[in-house]
Protein backbone atom coordinates (compact mmCIF):
# COMPACT_ATOMS: atom_id res chain seq x y z
CA UNK A 1 0.00 0.00 0.00
CA UNK A 2 2.93 2.35 0.55
CA UNK A 3 4.00 1.94 -3.07
CA UNK A 4 0.44 2.72 -4.16
CA UNK A 5 0.40 5.78 -1.95
CA UNK A 6 3.71 7.06 -3.30
CA UNK A 7 2.51 6.60 -6.87
CA UNK A 8 -0.50 8.82 -6.11
CA UNK A 9 1.57 11.74 -4.77
CA UNK A 10 1.20 14.89 -6.87
CA UNK A 11 3.23 17.54 -5.04
CA UNK A 12 6.88 18.30 -4.37
CA UNK A 13 9.42 15.87 -2.94
CA UNK A 14 11.67 16.07 0.11
CA UNK A 15 14.27 18.45 -1.34
CA UNK A 16 11.90 21.01 -2.80
CA UNK A 17 12.10 23.26 0.27
CA UNK A 18 14.37 23.18 3.36
CA UNK A 19 11.38 23.66 5.65
CA UNK A 20 9.82 20.40 4.39
CA UNK A 21 12.94 18.39 5.15
CA UNK A 22 13.32 20.04 8.55
CA UNK A 23 9.73 19.19 9.49
CA UNK A 24 10.18 15.59 8.29
CA UNK A 25 13.15 15.26 10.63
CA UNK A 26 11.07 16.63 13.50
CA UNK A 27 8.38 14.03 12.82
CA UNK A 28 10.96 11.24 12.93
CA UNK A 29 13.38 12.46 15.60
CA UNK A 30 12.41 9.35 17.59
CA UNK A 31 12.12 6.67 14.87
CA UNK A 32 10.69 3.95 17.14
CA UNK A 33 8.02 6.24 18.52
CA UNK A 34 7.12 7.39 15.02
CA UNK A 35 6.78 3.79 13.80
CA UNK A 36 4.63 2.85 16.80
CA UNK A 37 2.32 5.82 16.25
CA UNK A 38 2.00 5.08 12.55
CA UNK A 39 1.29 1.39 13.21
CA UNK A 40 -1.51 2.32 15.61
CA UNK A 41 -3.33 4.50 13.07
CA UNK A 42 -2.63 2.37 9.99
CA UNK A 43 -6.16 0.87 9.72
CA UNK A 44 -7.64 4.36 9.45
CA UNK A 45 -4.90 5.55 7.13
CA UNK A 46 -5.50 2.68 4.71
CA UNK A 47 -9.24 3.30 4.78
CA UNK A 48 -8.69 6.97 3.97
CA UNK A 49 -6.33 5.96 1.16
CA UNK A 50 -9.10 3.93 -0.47
CA UNK A 51 -11.51 6.87 -0.27
CA UNK A 52 -8.93 9.31 -1.68
CA UNK A 53 -8.39 6.98 -4.64
CA UNK A 54 -12.12 6.96 -5.32
CA UNK A 55 -12.13 10.76 -5.66
CA UNK A 56 -8.78 10.89 -7.49
CA UNK A 57 -7.34 13.16 -4.79
CA UNK A 58 -3.57 13.58 -4.51
CA UNK A 59 -2.12 10.93 -2.21
CA UNK A 60 -0.54 13.51 0.09
CA UNK A 61 -4.01 14.23 1.47
CA UNK A 62 -4.28 10.66 2.77
CA UNK A 63 -1.82 11.96 5.38
CA UNK A 64 -3.88 15.06 6.18
CA UNK A 65 -5.34 13.55 9.38
CA UNK A 66 -1.77 13.07 10.62
CA UNK A 67 -1.22 16.81 10.29
CA UNK A 68 -4.57 17.64 11.86
CA UNK A 69 -4.73 15.17 14.74
CA UNK A 70 -2.35 12.22 14.22
CA UNK A 71 -5.49 10.33 13.15
CA UNK A 72 -6.94 10.71 16.65
CA UNK A 73 -10.34 12.06 17.72
CA UNK A 74 -9.89 14.34 20.75
CA UNK A 75 -12.89 14.86 23.06
CA UNK A 76 -15.61 16.92 21.41
CA UNK A 77 -16.10 20.43 22.78
CA UNK A 78 -18.87 22.84 21.88
CA UNK A 79 -18.12 25.06 18.87
CA UNK A 80 -14.66 23.50 18.47
CA UNK A 81 -13.19 21.38 15.67
CA UNK A 82 -13.61 17.63 16.09
CA UNK A 83 -12.64 14.31 14.59
CA UNK A 84 -9.38 13.29 12.98
CA UNK A 85 -9.99 15.92 10.26
CA UNK A 86 -10.61 18.65 12.89
CA UNK A 87 -13.80 19.92 11.24
CA UNK A 88 -15.68 22.89 12.73
CA UNK A 89 -19.43 22.40 13.39
CA UNK A 90 -20.45 25.08 10.88
CA UNK A 91 -18.15 23.58 8.26
CA UNK A 92 -19.60 20.13 8.91
CA UNK A 93 -23.04 21.43 7.99
CA UNK A 94 -21.82 22.78 4.66
CA UNK A 95 -20.12 19.44 3.97
CA UNK A 96 -23.34 17.52 4.58
CA UNK A 97 -22.26 16.00 7.90
CA UNK A 98 -24.91 15.71 10.61
CA UNK A 99 -23.86 17.01 14.04
CA UNK A 100 -26.19 16.84 17.04
CA UNK A 101 -26.37 15.46 20.56
CA UNK A 102 -26.85 11.87 19.39
CA UNK A 103 -24.54 11.64 16.39
CA UNK A 104 -21.51 13.58 15.17
CA UNK A 105 -20.61 12.92 11.53
CA UNK A 106 -17.18 14.49 12.05
CA UNK A 107 -16.28 11.37 14.05
CA UNK A 108 -17.70 9.00 11.44
CA UNK A 109 -14.62 7.72 9.59
CA UNK A 110 -16.38 6.80 6.29
CA UNK A 111 -18.71 9.82 6.21
CA UNK A 112 -16.04 12.36 7.12
CA UNK A 113 -13.43 10.88 4.78
CA UNK A 114 -15.85 11.01 1.85
CA UNK A 115 -16.91 14.57 2.70
CA UNK A 116 -13.32 15.80 2.97
CA UNK A 117 -12.13 14.10 -0.21
CA UNK A 118 -15.13 15.44 -2.12
CA UNK A 119 -14.30 18.94 -0.84
CA UNK A 120 -10.62 18.65 -1.77
CA UNK A 121 -11.55 17.43 -5.24
CA UNK A 122 -13.82 20.47 -5.64
CA UNK A 123 -11.01 22.77 -4.55
CA UNK A 124 -8.63 21.25 -7.08
CA UNK A 125 -11.20 21.41 -9.88
CA UNK A 126 -11.60 25.08 -9.02
CA UNK A 127 -7.97 26.13 -8.43
CA UNK A 128 -6.03 23.44 -10.36
CA UNK A 129 -3.28 23.41 -7.73
CA UNK A 130 -3.14 20.93 -4.84
CA UNK A 131 -1.12 23.42 -2.76
CA UNK A 132 -3.92 25.95 -3.05
CA UNK A 133 -6.43 23.21 -2.21
CA UNK A 134 -4.54 22.65 1.04
CA UNK A 135 -4.52 26.38 1.77
CA UNK A 136 -8.28 26.44 1.14
CA UNK A 137 -8.81 23.52 3.53
CA UNK A 138 -6.89 25.30 6.28
CA UNK A 139 -7.76 28.95 5.69
CA UNK A 140 -11.10 28.66 3.90
CA UNK A 141 -12.15 28.97 0.28
CA UNK A 142 -13.18 32.63 0.64
CA UNK A 143 -9.76 33.64 1.95
CA UNK A 144 -8.01 31.82 -0.89
CA UNK A 145 -10.20 33.52 -3.48
CA UNK A 146 -9.20 36.91 -2.04
CA UNK A 147 -5.51 36.00 -2.25
CA UNK A 148 -5.90 34.92 -5.88
CA UNK A 149 -7.71 38.14 -6.78
CA UNK A 150 -4.97 40.21 -5.17
CA UNK A 151 -1.81 38.20 -5.92
CA UNK A 152 -2.76 35.80 -8.71
CA UNK A 153 -2.13 32.06 -8.66
CA UNK A 154 1.17 31.04 -7.06
CA UNK A 155 4.12 30.07 -9.24
CA UNK A 156 5.42 26.51 -9.16
CA UNK A 157 8.34 27.76 -7.08
CA UNK A 158 8.79 28.30 -4.28
CA UNK A 159 6.93 25.14 -3.34
CA UNK A 160 5.41 26.82 -0.28
CA UNK A 161 3.59 29.78 -1.88
CA UNK A 162 4.72 33.16 -0.61
CA UNK A 163 1.24 34.52 -0.14
CA UNK A 164 0.82 36.65 3.02
CA UNK A 165 -1.22 33.92 4.72
CA UNK A 166 -1.13 33.13 8.41
CA UNK A 167 1.93 31.18 9.49
CA UNK A 168 -0.31 28.28 10.56
CA UNK A 169 -1.60 27.94 6.99
CA UNK A 170 1.92 27.90 5.54
CA UNK A 171 2.99 25.39 8.19
CA UNK A 172 -0.02 23.21 7.40
CA UNK A 173 1.20 22.64 3.83
CA UNK A 174 4.79 22.24 5.03
CA UNK A 175 3.74 19.51 7.46
CA UNK A 176 1.68 17.71 4.81
CA UNK A 177 4.61 17.66 2.39
CA UNK A 178 6.94 16.62 5.22
CA UNK A 179 4.84 13.60 6.12
CA UNK A 180 4.72 12.66 2.44
CA UNK A 181 8.51 13.08 2.38
CA UNK A 182 8.89 10.43 5.10
CA UNK A 183 6.66 8.06 3.14
CA UNK A 184 8.70 8.73 -0.01
CA UNK A 185 12.08 8.06 1.61
CA UNK A 186 11.68 6.29 4.98
CA UNK A 187 15.28 5.02 4.99
CA UNK A 188 16.49 8.61 4.83
CA UNK A 189 14.99 9.10 8.30
CA UNK A 190 15.93 5.68 9.73
CA UNK A 191 12.33 4.53 9.92
CA UNK A 192 10.49 1.47 8.59
CA UNK A 193 6.91 1.89 7.46
CA UNK A 194 4.61 -0.70 9.10
CA UNK A 195 2.32 -3.04 7.20
CA UNK A 196 -1.16 -4.27 8.06
CA UNK A 197 -2.57 -7.78 7.50
CA UNK A 198 -5.70 -7.88 5.35
CA UNK A 199 -7.79 -9.10 8.26
CA UNK A 200 -7.07 -5.90 10.18
CA UNK A 201 -8.25 -3.60 7.39
CA UNK A 202 -11.42 -1.66 8.18
CA UNK A 203 -14.62 -2.58 6.37
CA UNK A 204 -17.95 -0.77 6.27
CA UNK A 205 -20.78 -3.20 7.16
CA UNK A 206 -24.46 -2.51 6.55
CA UNK A 207 -26.91 -2.54 9.47
CA UNK A 208 -30.67 -2.44 9.15
CA UNK A 209 -31.85 -1.50 12.60
CA UNK A 210 -30.72 0.29 15.74
CA UNK A 211 -29.17 -1.76 18.52
CA UNK A 212 -27.24 -1.33 21.77
CA UNK A 213 -23.51 -0.88 21.31
CA UNK A 214 -22.87 -3.82 23.65
CA UNK A 215 -24.98 -6.16 21.53
CA UNK A 216 -23.20 -5.13 18.33
CA UNK A 217 -19.83 -5.66 19.98
CA UNK A 218 -20.92 -9.11 21.12
CA UNK A 219 -22.11 -9.95 17.60
CA UNK A 220 -18.75 -8.87 16.18
CA UNK A 221 -16.67 -10.56 18.86
CA UNK A 222 -14.83 -7.38 19.87
CA UNK A 223 -14.84 -5.25 22.99
CA UNK A 224 -17.35 -2.44 23.42
CA UNK A 225 -14.48 0.05 23.73
CA UNK A 226 -13.01 -1.09 20.42
CA UNK A 227 -16.37 -0.81 18.68
CA UNK A 228 -16.96 2.64 20.16
CA UNK A 229 -13.52 3.77 19.07
CA UNK A 230 -14.17 2.68 15.48
CA UNK A 231 -17.69 4.15 15.48
CA UNK A 232 -17.27 7.20 17.67
CA UNK A 233 -19.92 9.19 15.80
CA UNK A 234 -22.62 7.53 17.92
CA UNK A 235 -22.63 9.69 21.04
CA UNK A 236 -24.44 7.24 23.32
CA UNK A 237 -24.45 3.51 24.02
CA UNK A 238 -27.00 3.05 21.25
CA UNK A 239 -26.24 2.59 17.56
CA UNK A 240 -28.75 4.74 15.68
CA UNK A 241 -29.35 3.23 12.24
CA UNK A 242 -31.30 6.35 11.35
CA UNK A 243 -28.09 8.38 11.56
CA UNK A 244 -25.73 5.90 9.88
CA UNK A 245 -26.77 2.61 8.30
CA UNK A 246 -23.37 0.97 8.74
CA UNK A 247 -20.67 0.10 11.24
CA UNK A 248 -16.92 0.09 10.72
CA UNK A 249 -15.33 -3.23 11.69
CA UNK A 250 -12.02 -5.03 11.22
CA UNK A 251 -12.31 -7.35 8.21
CA UNK A 252 -11.68 -10.43 10.37
CA UNK A 253 -14.88 -9.77 12.37
CA UNK A 254 -17.26 -8.99 9.50
CA UNK A 255 -18.51 -12.54 8.89
CA UNK A 256 -19.11 -13.17 12.59
CA UNK A 257 -21.14 -9.96 12.85
CA UNK A 258 -23.22 -10.73 9.76
CA UNK A 259 -23.86 -14.31 10.82
CA UNK A 260 -25.00 -13.12 14.25
CA UNK A 261 -27.41 -10.68 12.62
CA UNK A 262 -28.78 -13.40 10.38
CA UNK A 263 -29.30 -15.70 13.36
CA UNK A 264 -30.99 -13.00 15.43
CA UNK A 265 -34.80 -12.71 15.27
CA UNK A 266 -35.58 -9.43 13.55
CA UNK A 267 -37.74 -7.92 16.26
CA UNK A 268 -37.05 -4.89 18.41
CA UNK A 269 -37.23 -5.61 22.13
CA UNK A 270 -38.87 -3.34 24.69
CA UNK A 271 -35.44 -2.48 26.08
CA UNK A 272 -34.19 -1.55 22.64
CA UNK A 273 -37.17 0.73 22.06
CA UNK A 274 -36.65 2.35 25.46
CA UNK A 275 -32.94 2.93 24.89
CA UNK A 276 -33.02 3.83 21.21
CA UNK A 277 -32.79 7.45 20.23
CA UNK A 278 -35.09 6.76 17.27
CA UNK A 279 -37.69 4.08 16.60
CA UNK A 280 -36.78 2.46 13.31
CA UNK A 281 -38.87 0.15 11.14
CA UNK A 282 -36.94 -3.11 11.06
CA UNK A 283 -36.22 -4.59 7.65
CA UNK A 284 -35.00 -7.98 6.63
CA UNK A 285 -31.33 -8.67 7.24
CA UNK A 286 -29.02 -8.13 4.27
CA UNK A 287 -27.86 -11.06 2.24
CA UNK A 288 -24.15 -11.49 2.84
CA UNK A 289 -22.54 -10.24 -0.34
CA UNK A 290 -19.51 -12.37 0.31
CA UNK A 291 -21.60 -15.34 -0.92
CA UNK A 292 -21.10 -14.00 -4.45
CA UNK A 293 -17.82 -15.01 -6.05
CA UNK A 294 -17.61 -12.64 -9.01
CA UNK A 295 -18.70 -9.17 -10.09
CA UNK A 296 -19.07 -7.92 -13.67
CA UNK A 297 -17.86 -4.33 -14.09
CA UNK A 298 -20.68 -1.93 -14.98
CA UNK A 299 -20.61 1.74 -16.09
CA UNK A 300 -19.60 3.96 -13.17
CA UNK A 301 -17.96 1.16 -11.19
CA UNK A 302 -14.67 1.85 -9.43
CA UNK A 303 -12.38 -0.57 -7.67
CA UNK A 304 -13.01 1.22 -4.37
CA UNK A 305 -16.79 1.03 -4.77
CA UNK A 306 -16.71 -2.68 -5.64
CA UNK A 307 -14.50 -3.37 -2.62
CA UNK A 308 -16.92 -1.39 -0.47
CA UNK A 309 -19.96 -3.26 -1.82
CA UNK A 310 -18.44 -6.68 -1.14
CA UNK A 311 -16.89 -5.78 2.24
CA UNK A 312 -13.34 -6.45 1.11
CA UNK A 313 -10.47 -4.06 0.52
CA UNK A 314 -8.90 -2.76 -2.66
CA UNK A 315 -5.63 -4.59 -2.01
CA UNK A 316 -7.45 -7.92 -1.88
CA UNK A 317 -9.28 -7.23 -5.15
CA UNK A 318 -6.03 -6.28 -6.83
CA UNK A 319 -4.34 -9.45 -5.60
CA UNK A 320 -7.20 -11.81 -6.45
CA UNK A 321 -7.52 -10.34 -9.95
CA UNK A 322 -3.83 -9.67 -10.67
CA UNK A 323 -4.43 -5.92 -11.07
CA UNK A 324 -1.54 -3.49 -10.93
CA UNK A 325 -3.62 -0.33 -10.69
CA UNK A 326 -7.21 0.86 -10.32
CA UNK A 327 -8.23 0.79 -14.01
CA UNK A 328 -11.22 -1.39 -14.89
CA UNK A 329 -12.89 -2.35 -18.18
CA UNK A 330 -16.61 -2.61 -18.83
CA UNK A 331 -17.71 -6.23 -18.71
CA UNK A 332 -14.60 -7.32 -16.85
CA UNK A 333 -15.35 -10.15 -14.42
CA UNK A 334 -13.71 -9.71 -11.03
CA UNK A 335 -13.26 -12.23 -8.27
CA UNK A 336 -14.68 -10.61 -5.15
CA UNK A 337 -14.02 -13.25 -2.52
CA UNK A 338 -11.19 -15.56 -1.62
CA UNK A 339 -11.14 -18.65 -3.82
CA UNK A 340 -10.87 -20.71 -0.62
Amino acid sequence: MWDQLRSSFAMADCDADPSVLAQARRYTHNPQQFEDQLREVLPRLIYVQQVAAQYDVAGEFVLLPWVESHFQSPPVRNHQPAGMWQIMPVTAGSMGLRVDGRYDGRLDVPAAANAVMKLLKQYHDQFHDWRVADYAYNAGEFSVRKFIQKHGMPADEPVIPKWPVRSVTREHLTKLLAMACVVREPARFDVSLPTLPDEQHLVQVKITHSMPMARAADHAGISVNTLKDLNAAFRSDMIDAGAASYLLLPASHVDQFRNALLAQPQTTTTDDRRDSTTNMAVTSPPVAKTQRKTHTVRPGDSLWQIAHDYAVNVTQLQRWNHLRGNTLKLGQVLQVSDAN
